[in-house]
């Protein structure tokens, strides 16, 4: 897996759209967080567009981010906001100025398809916040400054406390390549060549405003596709804007945790990821170490 080299003073950086459209003034408020940095940010010709829920027609998204892969300049790659629409440009993308020149891309939700298929490529990425994120909090940010970190070339390093709502989690410890991300995004590629299960991999999940019977499809669908036959661990992020459905036999947690119940991975929930503020970066594909205890989480990658 080729990560990308460390962000260095001047360094060229790209906010683009290749999903659903976003307001000026949150790109602007992200392309400052950047320059901030001392990068030079261009933003995409169509990154403030909107065609219909796009940033702009396919062709034009797919323009956008074929010119910043192509680029070998850019050092790192923004994606405004998530959406629906990545799936739409996978099979036009060329990897092959990327894989010459590697490049952070940074994002999650609908980006978690265009992770796998930076993956399926040979190329790590980040799972972290997007642009409204950099523009609401701001520099200052904890999760905002762990992407900085990251990019600029520091370990991932996390420990975060179990709390009484942590009484599902499973100890142990882990060692395994890093993939997932979006659970109902994820689930839409599964069977598809983009979709790869590393074996002994560590599966990290998140959503947003899915019902608690449509994400109990979604873990048994990984269930009988084999998933959980093959990792080492299993990290649930934040499950966000969703209501408990008391027809359900358990809550959407408890739910979760029953389909892995006979495993003997270790597994944690409420690791600080997903549509929260506490949004902490990973970086897909590259090996992670878990560690699930009492009292803590322990989360790396050198």
């Amino acid at each position: 897996m080729k990560r990308p080299p460390h962000m260095q003073t001047s360094d060229k950086a790209v906010i683009l759209s290749p999903a659903g459209k976003i307001d000026a003034s949150v790109v602007q408020g992200a392309a400052a967080v950047l320059e901030g940095w001392g990068l030079q940010t261009v933003i995409g010709d169509h990154a403030v567009s909107e065609h219909g829920r796009y940033s702009g027609s396919v062709n034009e998204r797919l323009n956008d981010l074929q010119e910043a892969f192509d680029d070998p300049e850019v050092k790192v790659i923004l994606c405004s906001r998530g959406g629906y629409g990545v799936v739409h440009l996978l099979n036009d993308l060329d990897f092959s100025g990327i894989r010459a020149h590697p490049k952070w891309v940074i994002g999650y939700s609908d980006i978690t398809a265009l992770h796998a298929a930076l993956q399926l490529n040979g190329i790590a990425s980040i799972h972290g916040p997007m642009a409204k994120h950099f523009s609401d909090e701001g520099a200052e940010d904890r999760s905002v400054q762990y992407t900085k970190s990251i990019v600029s070339g520091h370990a991932v390093e996390y420990h975060t406390p179990v709390t009484g709502k942590n009484e599902l989690n499973r100890n142990g410890e882990a060692a395994g390549r890093l993939f997932g991300g979006n659970l109902s995004v994820f689930c839409s590629i599964l069977g598809t060549k983009y979709a790869r299960v590393p074996r002994d991999g560590i599966l990290f999940i998140e959503d947003i405003g899915e019902a608690p019977y449509k994400t109990d499809r979604m873990i048994h669908q990984l269930k009988l596709a084999g998933v959980f036959e093959r990792i080492s661990a299993l990290i649930v992020g934040q499950f966000t804007d969703y209501e408990e459905d008391e027809q359900m036999y358990d809550n959407l947690q408890q739910s979760i945790f029953n389909v892995v119940r006979d495993d003997a991975f270790p597994v944690c929930f409420n690791f600080p990821v997903g549509h929260v503020k506490q949004n902490y970066p990973l970086i897909m594909g590259t090996t992670a170490s878990l560690t699930v205890a009492d009292t803590y989480i322990s989360f790396t990658q050198k």
